[in-house]
């Protein structure tokens, strides 16, 4: 993939893009890559990070085999165990080692993960917790809303990812016009309400009509929580 100079952001040490191909651009030029999958793949591994577990991000078609025999993988989201909503993952036993399959926040994270550069999952929840660890890190750190997929596989922009990155580069300095931008989604959203916001979004209303509105709330509870999923030995876990 050729990419412009103009579009590399490289005045900048807080960098963002979008999806896919934003993660592979940031992931080659940046020392830390921040995936953002706000509903709800960051906010699972926030929760199961946080109950002290270890989580092995999937791309959605790879098969049972990739899955080491001593590693839990997540089943349906209405299914009885652990699964990708977060809810699920609440009373989740400590030192579990759980595979968690998507199409959007774990996709980016496995692709990232060949890259060589440090890989956090962020969400609203830790936000704080994670932008200070890129910090401790160093530059340039590259944020990754995950967005979503319509029905051809294109990318859906999804607010919710945008308001996830945004809390996040809030807390971090030297932006990009595309992470201040963000930053001050976060800022307008924060000032209406960022639980409600979060449920008036396309994929809140989509969970919600779907029965799982306890993953919205746990997923706009803002910076409940100090874990930091970081990838270490094809897992990510507390950093």
């Amino acid at each position: 993939m050729t990419i412009d100079p103009e579009h590399r952001q490289h005045a900048y040490e807080v960098r963002l893009e979008w999806g896919r191909e934003g993660a592979a651009l940031l992931a080659a030029e940046c020392a830390v890559v921040v995936v953002v999958d706000v509903l709800s793949f960051s906010t699972a591994v926030d929760v199961a990070v946080g109950r002290g577990a270890a989580v092995l991000p999937l791309r959605s078609a790879e098969r049972d085999a990739s899955v080491p025999p001593d590693v839990v993988r997540a089943g349906p989201r209405r299914g009885p165990g652990p699964s990708l909503s977060p809810a699920s993952l609440v009373g989740l036993p400590t030192g579990t080692r759980l595979a968690l399959p998507s199409p959007n926040g774990a996709t980016l994270c496995a692709a990232v993960a060949a890259t060589g550069a440090v890989l956090l999952a962020g969400c609203l929840r830790n936000a704080s917790a994670v932008a200070a660890a890129a910090r401790a890190v160093g530059g340039p750190v590259g944020i990754v809303p995950a967005g979503e997929r319509w029905p051809d596989d294109t990318m859906r922009v999804a607010a919710e990812d945008a308001l996830g990155a945004g809390a996040i580069t809030a807390a971090l300095a030297d932006r990009s016009p595309e992470a201040e931008l963000a930053a001050a989604q976060f800022a307008a959203a924060h000032g209406r309400g960022l639980g409600a916001v979060l449920a008036a979004t396309s994929s809140g209303r989509e969970l919600r009509a779907m029965g799982f509105a306890a993953d919205v709330e746990l997923a706009g509870a803002l910076d409940v929580s100090t874990a930091v999923p970081r990838l270490r030995d094809g897992f990510l876990q507390a950093a």
